[in-house]
């Protein structure tokens, strides 16, 4: 954002830092050990992935979020259909067997999901965007935690809670802008 000349309020760099140490917590547990290929895959990711929040913040304020989300998933179902084509030796005979994770997966995980994204996104800073969407990797831990039984270390915990904490401090701007009140006519 900030090579698109976009302000970002101090609070939100802080929140930005604490969130970076909290990822460090709960992902690099037992130190870093080497970089592995997933690790450069994950992180190639997240700059995809900062590339759609910004790409939405430049084109939700001139179209409807409903349309810009089908488009963005006609083009992306359109280039996955040509690299699997290109790429894979897909077997269709089990395709029809899979119909339900696909269907789910296809509707509510990407459609649902990102199309009411895109919509919250309309009204919020992308930094701030990006910051409550890291809390994602904190619902899957708690999540693996609460309902799987895995077992998190005491460093994963407060990566949950330094990453929840930077969502909060990113926040606060905005809690005490002053509000506009109408003029009365």
């Amino acid at each position: 954002g900030i090579f698109f000349r976009k302000k970002v309020h101090w609070m939100v760099w802080v929140g930005v830092a604490l969130s970076v140490a909290g990822m460090y917590f709960l992902c690099f547990n037992g130190g870093i050990g080497g970089l592995y290929l997933g690790d450069v895959l994950v992180f190639c990711c997240a700059l995809a992935f900062t590339a759609h929040i910004l790409t939405v913040d430049h084109f939700i304020a001139r179209t409807d979020g409903v349309m810009l989300s089908c488009i963005q998933f006609f083009v992306t179902g359109a280039l996955s259909c040509v690299m699997m084509v290109l790429t894979e030796s897909p077997d269709w005979s089990v395709i029809p067997q899979a119909w339900f994770p696909l269907l789910f997966a296809g509707v509510m995980s990407s459609g649902v999901a990102y199309t009411l994204q895109i919509i919250g996104q309309k009204d919020t800073d992308p930094a701030v965007a990006s910051l409550l969407m890291s809390l994602e990797s904190v619902f899957a831990g708690l999540g693996g935690w609460l309902l799987l039984q895995e077992r998190l270390s005491v460093p994963e915990l407060v990566g949950c809670g330094l990453v929840f904490a930077a969502v909060v401090l990113a926040q606060m701007p905005e809690f005490f802008r002053p509000k506009k009140v109408p003029e009365r006519q």
